[in-house]
């Protein structure tokens, strides 16, 4: 079965040393960016049948994008090119702890070249993934959640990664706000901690799950960085503890988390018993991809 991707592509240029700031930084590195493109190679590289809804620009930062996610085997047949923006590029430093920070230079383009083919794209599918990065703009968000509303009426599953990033949102509260209206329903939601406490308002983890499944959830994934992650929901609950890693950049950690998933879930036609046997390799996934810079391995 396909998994249609919904969100954005851009270029991470980064820093592959640790420095206090982009001020210290020499030399930097293309790899592909964005949660949805690194989600979408990830399952990609592992064998499933993935497809990328989102954009770039007609340019030649565009064009050695699409290249990539092409040639990772990721179905590029709703993936827009816009002659009027330039793509995005985001410059990512590191520090010593491998905590990244990231300057995104260009207007983030996700959706604005599909238009109305973005239903198109849901109905040649057989399941949906998206995150918070296109319920930020009002024009996006509608797009998105019309996919996410034509999606449950023909019964395919749903996935959300709420990947919240503070600096994109008037506040905390509006994001998850926001973002909490696509919990109910959703088969799979996989957010790491911080973001299942912000969007339950509970202190501890394991109330935060069990408010996103009483939200309507049927499935939830707590990642917990170096501690592992957690699985409840659908009779399929399960603890996995962290593998030991030394951190470089973090910045892919939990990208590579819903890429497996995702890959196991398409394998197996969503079946939920696919969550609890694979988390281990997901957590042990998360876990390389710190120690390598990008969020991909090239």
């Amino acid at each position: 079965m396909r998994i249609l991707c919904v969100g954005e592509a851009l270029v991470d240029l980064t820093c592959e040393r640790p420095v206090a700031s982009i001020a210290e930084a020499g030399a930097f590195v293309p790899h592909v960016g964005g949660s949805a493109a690194v989600v979408a190679v990830t399952a990609a590289r592992r064998g499933a049948d993935v497809a990328l809804a989102g954009g770039a620009g007609d340019d030649a930062w565009g064009r050695w994008l699409r290249d990539r996610l092409q040639g990772e085997g990721v179905g590029l047949d709703h993936f827009g090119s816009d002659g009027g923006r330039a793509t995005p590029v985001a410059f990512v430093t590191v520090d010593a702890g491998g905590t990244p920070s990231c300057t995104v230079y260009g207007e983030r383009a996700s959706l604005g070249a599909l238009g109305a083919r973005l239903l198109a794209a849901v109905d040649d599918a057989d399941a949906l993934f998206f995150s918070s990065s296109t319920l930020v703009a009002e024009d996006e968000r509608a797009m998105t959640l019309a996919a996410r509303d034509r999606a449950r009426a023909a019964g395919k599953p749903v996935v959300l990664d709420p990947d919240l990033r503070p600096e994109r949102w008037r506040s905390t509260s509006a994001a998850a706000e926001v973002v909490g209206g696509s919990v109910a329903g959703a088969f799979l939601v996989k957010a790491n901690a911080d973001e299942a406490r912000a969007l339950t308002g509970e202190l501890e983890v394991e109330a935060a799950a069990a408010s996103l499944l009483a939200a309507g959830a049927q499935h939830v994934v707590v990642t917990l960085g170096a501690g592992g992650a957690l699985l409840r929901g659908g009779g399929v609950d399960r603890t996995v503890r962290g593998v030991a890693a030394t951190p470089v950049d973090t910045t892919g950690a939990g990208d590579a988390v819903t890429g497996v998933l995702l890959a196991a879930l398409t394998r197996t036609g969503f079946y939920p018993a696919a969550l609890a046997a694979m988390l281990p390799d997901a957590v042990a996934e998360a876990a390389r991809a710190t120690e390598r810079y990008g969020s991909l391995a090239e």
